[in-house]
């Protein structure tokens, strides 16, 4: 190898370093698993994770950033040994976070690298990532709701989040798709429906006749139908209407029992991640516990309007656009306000078979 060639191969290896933590900061997955080789790992025994191959480094990826309220990385060049078409490498970096459940800190990190060089150029043969330095104190600042990006397009990050109108529109068939296969990653079975028609006949396959079942306080209920069907058809054990029958100072405890075990709750979301994660919203909190896992069973049907990239835009969904809705709805019915009280989040269901989605290609519901 000559010196100019030594000199090439190191500027490269260094823009490809860079351009992982770039991709990282802009939240664009497909651009960082590309910069891995097909059979390329990155692995993070702190956490722990070892992703192998482009579509698990992305598909993982997404599903760690959808935990974030805001992450800064910064790496520094490190060492890079050439050897013919591989070589190794360290990169020493710095980062922020502070996730959505809370959690948060500083650490100092360093990336054990290998390279290989392709017919595209030079890429990661595998990314070890080993933490030197860890400090979970409050972090006393945050970052600009502008800054913070909304999902996998890079431009996200350097632009103001989609406005609240956008929250209306529905999803492309692609985006359908990625949302399906993400939840069946994550144990809930999905199917796409045309609409909210397709799904009111779904239901009645998917929920025996005679069961207990719970429906969700949800516009998509009342205009699909559902609502009707399953609480005034007599096909089933409707748990709502027998609450609505019991005095609440005195049956308080019977109504609890009752929400929070059905057989089936039947219910909608405020948001789908294209992560596989499930948004609800309540004021409350009395429909959450049976959604949670109190049900034996649970079926979500969501329009197709609520798919939005990542958790923090789906939090920023359930205030901006579902929560002015409801909160109109609910001073024209019961004349008192609405609130965002209480919020589930379901990223996985670890019982098999418990849990279906029912994605609809239409919008419906809010």
């Amino acid at each position: 190898m000559n010196e100019f060639q030594a000199i090439a191969d190191r500027v490269e290896i260094e823009a490809l370093r860079g351009e992982f933590t770039d991709a990282a900061m802009m939240r664009d997955r497909p651009r960082l698993a590309s910069l891995f080789t097909p059979d390329g790992a990155l692995c993070m025994p702190n956490i722990p994770v070892e992703l192998v191959g482009r579509e698990a480094i992305r598909a993982g990826g997404e599903r760690l950033q959808s935990q974030w309220d805001f992450f800064v990385q910064t790496t520094h060049p490190g060492t890079i040994l050439l050897d013919g078409d591989t070589a190794t490498g360290r990169a020493y970096l710095q980062e922020l976070a502070r996730t959505l459940d809370g959690r948060q800190g500083l650490n100092y990190a360093v990336y054990h690298d290998r390279y290989q060089r392709t017919v595209e150029g030079w890429k990661f043969a595998e990314r070890v990532y080993e933490v030197r330095y860890l400090d979970t104190s409050p972090l006393a600042g945050t970052a600009p709701r502008a800054a913070q990006g909304s999902g996998t397009n890079p431009a996200d990050a350097t632009v103001t989040p989609a406005p609240a109108a956008s929250f209306a529109d529905p999803a492309s068939a692609e985006r359908l798709e990625r949302v399906a296969a993400a939840l069946r990653a994550n144990g809930f079975a999905a199917e796409i429906l045309d609409d909210a028609t397709a799904a009111r006949a779904r239901i009645k396959d998917l929920v025996p006749e005679g069961v207990s079942v719970l429906t969700g306080a949800s516009e998509t209920l009342r205009l699909s139908g559902i609502d009707e069907d399953i609480n005034a058809g007599g096909r089933y054990d409707a748990i709502r209407p027998r609450v609505l029958a019991i005095d609440r100072a005195t049956g308080a405890d019977e109504i609890r029992r009752l929400l929070a075990s059905p057989e089936f709750v039947v219910n909608s979301v405020a948001a789908v991640t294209e992560t596989g994660s499930l948004v609800l919203a309540s004021g409350s909190g009395s429909q959450l516990p049976a959604n949670a896992g109190g049900a034996t069973h649970a079926v979500w049907i969501v329009g197709a309007q609520k798919v939005v990239p990542d958790l923090s835009t789906a939090l920023r969904r359930v205030e901006e656009h579902a929560l002015p809705l409801e909160n109109a709805r609910a001073q024209a019915v019961y004349g008192v306000p609405s609130a965002v009280n209480h919020v589930l989040i379901l990223n996985a269901e670890p019982r098999p078979g418990r849990g279906t989605v029912l994605l609809l290609r239409e919008a419906i519901g809010y």
